[in-house]
C-alpha cells in the first residue's frame, strides 16, 4: 500500500477503532483489542501492508461499523477491498461458501488465519460460558479445516 491517494495504515487503524467504538467481543472486551490482535497476527505471519489493512477492517462491514458503500468508495487499494469483502460473512451464507470465497481471494487466507487464532485463544475462550465456548471451539475448528489450516499450537 503505497502512494498518497490511499489511506495509511495509521489512518486505517484510527478509522477502524473509531468505527467499532462501543462494540465489545463475546467476552465483553473492547472490540478494538480483537482488531489490534488480528492486525498484529497478520504482521507476525509475514503479511504485507494490504493484509494488515484488511485485518483492521475485516469485521467492519459484517458488524455494520462501516457500510458496503463506504468500502466501495474508500481510499484503499482494490486488493484490500477484495480481502475485506471476502472476509465479510453474508446473511444466510453457509461456511462452505464463505471459506471458498476466502480461499479464492489473494491475501485473505492469512488474515482469516490470524482472526481464527485470536478467536480461538484459550485465554479468550476461558471467560465464556461452557456451552458458548464449546460451540465456538467447534466452529473455529470446522472453519480451519475447510480452509486447510493446521490446528493452532
Amino acid at each position: 500500500m503505497t502512494g498518497t491517494p490511499y489511506l495509511t495504515l495509521a489512518e486505517i487503524e484510527t478509522l477502524a477503532v473509531a468505527a467499532h467504538a462501543g462494540q465489545t467481543d463475546k467476552a465483553g472486551r473492547p472490540y478494538a483489542e480483537h482488531l489490534r490482535a488480528v492486525a498484529e497476527g497478520v504482521r507476525t505471519r509475514g503479511g504485507d501492508e494490504g493484509q494488515i489493512a484488511a485485518a483492521w477492517l475485516h469485521d467492519a462491514v459484517e458488524d455494520a461499523a462501516l457500510s458496503p458503500e463506504w468500502l466501495a468508495g474508500a481510499a484503499l487499494p482494490p486488493e484490500v477491498k477484495e480481502m475485506v469483502r471476502a472476509l465479510t460473512k453474508r446473511p444466510g451464507e453457509d461456511l462452505e461458501g464463505y471459506t471458498r470465497r476466502i480461499l479464492a481471494t489473494p491475501g485473505a487466507l492469512l488474515v482469516k488465519e490470524a482472526d481464527l487464532a485470536h478467536n480461538a485463544d484459550p485465554a479468550r475462550l476461558a471467560v465464556l460460558e461452557p456451552p458458548t465456548r464449546d460451540r465456538l471451539t467447534a466452529k473455529y475448528a470446522r472453519v480451519r479445516g475447510l480452509l486447510g489450516l493446521t490446528p493452532p499450537n
